[in-house]
């Protein structure tokens, strides 16, 4: 499985856009700023009343303009009112903080058309906020200044926020270099152990409803150009919690007819198919997203090692650990149906330290692509050759991880290719008898003809000693029901784990 396209292609076009982009300007006027927001709507009721005096006072009708009932909110659109006056009374500065309707305004109708929902947005502040993902599950913030630095006990709220299943898009009006650099500061500091980066090709974010093989965007009164979508996100799981775009998601103004000097902007039409893609991935993330949040602990986590089996879980450069309830449930399963003694432990591992020889098994997953240091091929070569078995498994399917997990095995193992594992193999026989697997319906889709188990291996002296599954297990030993997967569904997912983990412990 390979990205559709590179994600190294899409770099160096954004690359090519950020030694152009719109140089910092105090004096700069954003035209899109000048549209308000539009009037709610009302509806009129006919009733009676009376005529102004001298009497007789005979009822006439009248018309009497009332509210529509809003529909659910789906979107707050954060103001920063209350934080830049915070920020002003403390000395720092932001005193204000200009914002902008148009887009957001003109999405969710287009979004409601189109996904056949009823949903609104509404603006509100940080300190009135509930900071519930059931009341407003996606917060939008846009700008083109710099955006307000965030209190301590704020950013506390609105990583728990994230945690617990909302989401919060970030995208720069015109793409302006002040905002998209604060935005970043920002961002780092609510994740400062998590990776702001680019969104592979293959991600739902680009294909929920719309395909997106490519977007248009144009510079000033430049020609339009075309590159392969570019977005940034943090990573919660297999969903991205934190999705941030250095390029103007525009769909309220007409770049093509009135195009914005001093701005980069993707097309309106293009702009709204990723726009509905995004609203449609957040509500189909949404049961998945609070799920996920629900730490699920390893209760032996702080025990001394034991003779029993505690998981090497390899940390790398690529979102390690996207899928950490799926090693608690697999676990018990192994307790659960062999006599293998098991200890709930899981120890994050530097593929080049030492210890990974105290480790009989060796776990790794991901989403992004990443890549190994010389001295940690080394060691993991080492540890291979040693007896040791590495199992790997590309989270949610995703072709970023899988092209850099036989990019960087190819180093480990350089003699040695990846390989199907034939279904007559004693890891599918014990303890379970696996001769059929049912999988997602976008893994079906991907490779309609899948009705048994497929795993790839690497043996060393006819044993293996590489077990790779590039059609995800990991969430489906999670069990939260990630809509967007490329995997096994969660019951064969789990027999196959078990087995796995046999296989690798016993021979």
């Amino acid at each position: 499985m390979s990205a559709r396209l590179p994600v190294t292609i899409v770099l160096l076009a954004v690359a090519t856009i950020a030694m152009t982009a719109a140089p910092a300007d105090a004096q700069w006027k954003n035209p899109k700023a000048g549209r308000p927001p539009q009037a709610k709507p009302h509806r009129r009721t006919g009733g009676e009343s009376f005529p102004p005096l001298p009497l007789p006072a005979t009822p006439v009708r009248r018309s009497e303009r009332k509210r529509q009932p809003a529909p659910p909110a789906l979107i707050g659109m954060i103001d920063f009112s209350d934080v830049t006056l915070t920020n002003q009374l403390a000395g720092r500065g932001d005193s204000n903080f200009p914002t902008t309707q148009i887009d957001i305004e003109r999405l969710m109708k287009v979004a409601n058309k189109n996904l056949n929902i009823n949903y609104r947005y509404m603006t509100t502040s940080l300190s009135t906020f509930s900071w519930d993902p059931a009341e407003l599950p996606l917060l939008y913030v846009t700008g083109w200044t710099p955006m307000p630095q965030l209190s301590d006990a704020l950013m506390t709220k609105l990583r728990r926020y994230l945690y617990d299943g909302g989401t919060l898009v970030i995208h720069a009006q015109c793409g302006r270099q002040e905002f998209v650099d604060s935005a970043r500061r920002e961002i780092a500091r609510l994740f400062p152990d998590r990776q702001l980066a680019a969104i592979d090709t293959d991600s739902p974010l680009f294909a929920a409803v719309h395909q997106i093989p490519l977007m248009r965007f144009r510079k000033d009164s430049d020609p339009f150009k075309t590159m392969p979508p570019y977005i940034e996100a943090v990573y919660l799981g297999c969903r991205p919690a934190v999705i941030f775009s250095p390029i103007d998601l525009n769909i309220g103004w007409d770049i093509a007819k009135n195009p914005i000097e001093g701005g980069i902007l993707y097309h309106q039409a293009d702009a709204g198919r990723l726009g509905i893609n995004m609203i449609a991935m957040t509500l189909a993330n949404l049961e998945y997203a609070r799920a996920w949040g629900i730490e699920k602990k390893f209760h032996q986590q702080f025990d001394g090692s034991r003779d029993r089996l505690v998981v090497g879980q390899l940390v790398h450069g690529g979102d390690w650990d996207p899928t950490p309830h799926g090693l608690v449930n697999l676990l018990k399963h192994v307790e659960a149906n062999t006599t293998l003694g098991v200890q709930f432990k899981r120890d994050p591992v530097d593929p080049a330290a030492t210890n990974v020889f105290g480790y009989p098994l060796l776990y790794m997953t991901g989403l992004r692509d990443f890549k190994l240091a010389d001295n940690q091929v080394a060691v993991l070569r080492k540890y291979l050759e040693s007896g040791g078995v590495l199992v790997a498994d590309a989270a949610a399917g995703r072709a970023a991880f899988d092209a850099a997990f036989r990019r960087e095995i190819a180093r480990v193992l350089p003699d040695a290719k990846l390989a199907p594992i034939p279904p007559d193999s004693a890891l599918y026989q014990m303890p379970f008898a696996i001769q059929r697997a049912d999988y997602t319906d976008l893994a079906r889709n991907a490779q309609p003809d899948l009705q048994t188990p497929y795993l790839e291996g690497i043996e060393v002296d006819s044993q293996l000693v590489v077990i790779y599954a590039p059609i995800s297990l990991s969430v489906g030993w999670e069990q939260l029901n990630y809509p967007f997967a490329r995997a096994y569904q969660n019951t064969d997912a789990l027999r196959l784990g078990v087995n796995i983990l046999t296989y690798a412990l016993t021979h």
